[in-house]
C-alpha cells in the first residue's frame, strides 16, 4: 500500500476515532448525572484548557498559540466562540442528564443545514436547487415535530445555531483546533474556577461530596474533550472534506441509538417523520454538487425558479 492510501486509511480511522467519541459522549456524562450539569461543564472547561495545553507543551505548538493569543483581534473572535462553545457543551450535558439526547441528536444532524444558511445570510455564499430543497425539508421536520408536541425543539436548535456559528468563526480565525481549544478554555476558565471554588467553600463541590470515582470521571472531561478534537484535525488533513462532512452523521447517528436503545427515551410517530425528513434532507444536500443531481435539476426545477 502507498503512502497516500495508507494516509487515506488513517484518515478515515481518525475521523471514525473523533465522531465514535463524539457519538458516544452521552453514556460518558450519564456517568456524572449526580453532579450538576453547571459544575460538570466548569470541570470540563477547567481539565480541557490542562490536557489541552500539557499536549501543546508536548508538540512545541505553545508558542503558536501563544502568537495567536497575541493578536487582539484573533483573542477577541475565540472570545467570542468560547462562548459559544460554552453554551454548546452546557446545552448538551443538562440535556443528556434531564433524558434529552433524541433532541442532541436532532440538533447535530441539521447543523450541517444551518452552516450552509449562516454561509448565505453572512459571506453571501450561493446555494443550489438541491440545497434549498434540502434546507426546506428539514425546517418541515422540525415544524412538524413543533406542531406534533406544541413546542418548539430549543435544544436542538440551540446546539444547532451554537455549533454553526462556532464553525464560522473558526473559518474567519486560522487558528489549529488544539490551539484554539486552549485559548478558549483558558479565557473562561476564571469563571469556571471561581464557581468550582465556591461550590467548594460550600461544601456542595463534587470533590467533597463524592466518590473518588466521579472525581477521576471529571478529571478525565478534559481528555474525552480533547481527544476526539486531535483526532478531527488529523483526519481532516488526511481525506477530503466531504468524506469527514459523511462521517460527522456517524455522531448523532450513535447518539440517537443510545437515547433509544439504552436510556430507554420515547421516539415516536412525530420523531419519526421529523427525523425522516431531516435525514432525506441530508441526503439531498450531500449529493446536491454530483452531476447527476445538477442534470436532475435541469429536469424537476420550476422554470419560473432561476
Amino acid at each position: 500500500m502507498d503512502q497516500e492510501k495508507k494516509a487515506a486509511v488513517a484518515g478515515v480511522v481518525y475521523g471514525i476515532a473523533a465522531f465514535g467519541i463524539w457519538g458516544v459522549l452521552p453514556a460518558y456524562w450519564k456517568l456524572l448525572k449526580t453532579v450538576p450539569p453547571l459544575e460538570i461543564l466548569s470541570h470540563r472547561i477547567i481539565w480541557s484548557l490542562v490536557f489541552a495545553g500539557v499536549t501543546l507543551l508536548f508538540k512545541g505548538e505553545l508558542g503558536e498559540a501563544r502568537r495567536a493569543w497575541n493578536v487582539r483581534s484573533t483573542r477577541n473572535s475565540l472570545c467570542l466562540s468560547a462562548t459559544l462553545i460554552g453554551v454548546n457543551w452546557g446545552t448538551y450535558i443538562w440535556a443528556v442528564n434531564t433524558n434529552h439526547i433524541i433532541e442532541t441528536s436532532l440538533g447535530y444532524y441539521i447543523s450541517p443545514l444551518f452552516s450552509m444558511l449562516l454561509g448565505v445570510l453572512i459571506f453571501r455564499e450561493d446555494m443550489n436547487f438541491w440545497q434549498y430543497i434540502a434546507v426546506g425539508l428539514s425546517a418541515v421536520g422540525v415544524g412538524y415535530l413543533t406542531l406534533q408536541y406544541g413546542k418548539f425543539p430549543w435544544i436542538g436548535f440551540t446546539l444547532a445555531l451554537s455549533l454553526s456559528l462556532y464553525g464560522l468563526l473558526k473559518k474567519a480565525v486560522p487558528v489549529a483546533s488544539l490551539q484554539a481549544l486552549t485559548i478558549e478554555t483558558l479565557l473562561i476558565s476564571p469563571l469556571c474556577l471561581a464557581f468550582l471554588g465556591y461550590q467548594e467553600f460550600r461544601h456542595q463541590g463534587a470533590f467533597e461530596q463524592h466518590a473518588v470515582s466521579t472525581q477521576v470521571l471529571l478529571v478525565l472531561a478534559g481528555v474525552v474533550t480533547s481527544l476526539p478534537l486531535f483526532c478531527f484535525a488529523q483526519s481532516a488533513k488526511m481525506i477530503p472534506l466531504s468524506q469527514v462532512g459523511f462521517l460527522q452523521y456517524l455522531s448523532p447517528s450513535l447518539a440517537l441509538l443510545l437515547g433509544i436503545f439504552v436510556y430507554g427515551e420515547a421516539f415516536s410517530q412525530a420523531h419519526a417523520v421529523s427525523f425522516i425528513c431531516i435525514w432525506t434532507a441530508l441526503l439531498i444536500y450531500s449529493f446536491s454538487g454530483t452531476s447527476f443531481m445538477r442534470n436532475l435539476a435541469v429536469l424537476v426545477k420550476p422554470r419560473w425558479i432561476s
